[in-house]
């Protein structure tokens, strides 16, 4: 069993990495004085893991859509018909569970008997029990889901605008496939993604809180199955630099029409990866951030709402965009004017005062995240599965050493106005 520990003598904090014997990586950070607990039981696969090998599988296979948000609901059952909420409540924890892009991971948060609640954790994600009964089952389950899913406005105008940007990478499919995909599931298939991704050496236990670091080993000795590594190799196709669609424009009953616009970028890796991460965001807060001069004349205008939004979304080494999302009478005229913004700022430049503000405001977001178990948990999950070399400290550093002139040269990459493409959701049907 190896050890590593990760500190930060400025923060007076450190969590360790260990590898477990049985493949498992578990990162541990003890907080005393905290009274909760927060584990995930993650591993590094979500809806763009669609076509891979391993040395059981032989050559590529390629799986249905929505595969691995079903498995993540079907792990929840057991041969014993006993139900995994039921055994997390008299224990006290709460649990959940959550499929992404990229990682699915079992989460439970607890005040007292977490011991008991990690047993039950590494006990049920370690036994699958997938019958042509019960997949069948689950089947109406999960259409009914992406069916709600559909209905959702904003969840449709950004999973177009995924479509929109890009050609061929999978994150154009919504996580969950679709009524038709998930016709084709069986437990086989299920079996068969399991036995791939959820092999030890491709997971990660992520657990912060009032714990003890030899008690947690203990259980995990106890619980976990050593399993060989299968040599896991995914496949993912060529993704050219253009977007697929620039305005892409859907239908439903909405009360003012509801928009996504989203700026295309490369996939990057490692220190590079966080780094332009944060610049993005930062780039965002000066184009469309609620103290920039567009966002108060668009709000005045009656073209935006106080609702509007924007955020980086991101997978290590698979895509990178930024993405603006709001409500608009006219939101072609809102493009419009935040293209026009985003040229302004490449001539004139950032605001060097509002970037120094912002770039504190994040720095002082990142320190306070250092008091809450659960953020503490989610980061170290986080910075070990989709950020390689990088550590949970260093983004702390990173941020504190950004300067305005490395956001400047970053804004014609990463907000490229030929890359980028519009959604929009309205009722009009001549829009």
């Amino acid at each position: 069993m190896d050890k590593q520990i990760i500190s930060s003598p400025e923060l007076d904090e450190q969590y360790s990495i260990i590898h477990h014997d049985s493949g498992l990586d578990i990162l541990l950070w003890e907080k005393e004085g905290f009274s909760t607990v927060e584990a995930l039981f993650g591993t590094k696969y979500g809806s763009i893991n669609n076509c891979f090998k391993t040395d059981e599988t032989g050559d590529f296979i390629r799986v249905p859509d929505g595969i691995a948000h079903y498995l993540e609901h079907k792990l929840f059952e057991s041969d014993d018909n006993s139900n995994v909420f039921e055994q997390y409540a008299k224990t006290g924890a709460a649990a959940n569970a959550f499929t992404s892009t990229d990682i699915t991971a079992y989460v439970f948060s607890c005040t007292d008997n977490y011991e008991k609640a990690l047993e039950i954790l590494l006990g049920f994600v370690q036994s699958p029990y997938f019958t042509e009964e019960n997949v069948e089952k689950e089947r109406g389950i999960i259409a009914q889901e992406i069916k709600m899913g559909d209905d959702s406005p904003t969840r449709k105008c950004f999973k177009e605008l995924l479509r929109g940007l890009y050609v061929n990478n999978p994150v154009r499919i919504d996580v969950a496939g679709t009524v038709e995909s998930i016709q084709q599931i069986t437990p086989g298939l299920l079996y068969k993604c399991y036995n791939s991704f959820y092999n030890l050496h491709n997971m990660t236990l992520s657990i912060a809180g009032n714990i003890r670091q030899d008690k947690v080993l203990e259980i995990c000795d106890k619980m976990l199955k050593p399993s060989p590594n299968v040599h896991l190799e995914n496949s993912f196709p060529h993704e050219p630099d253009n977007v697929c669609q620039k305005r892409i424009c859907t239908h439903a009953a909405v009360g003012l029409p509801v928009f996504a616009i989203g700026f295309k970028s490369k996939p990057l890796s490692g220190r590079e990866y966080v780094r332009k991460s944060f610049i993005a965001a930062m780039l965002l807060e000066q184009i469309l951030g609620q103290t920039s001069p567009l966002y108060n004349q668009l709000l005045e205008e009656g073209l935006i709402s106080s609702g509007t939004s924007t955020f980086v979304y991101t997978s290590a080494d698979r895509y990178f965009c930024c993405i603006i999302e709001g409500e608009s009478e006219d939101p072609d005229l809102v493009y419009q004017r935040i293209c026009r913004e985003i040229e302004r700022l490449e001539k004139e430049g950032i605001d060097k005062k509002r970037f120094e503000i912002d770039k504190r405001v994040r720095y002082g977001e990142k320190i306070s995240s250092i008091n809450d178990v659960k953020a503490c948990a989610d980061a170290m999950l986080y910075y070990h599965m989709d950020c390689d070399d990088v550590t949970l400290f260093e983004d702390v550093d990173m941020i504190a050493s950004l300067t305005a002139q490395e956001c400047q040269q970053a804004l014609p990459e990463l907000f490229d106005i030929d890359k980028s493409s519009i959604s929009i959701v309205t009722d009009k049907n001549d829009y």
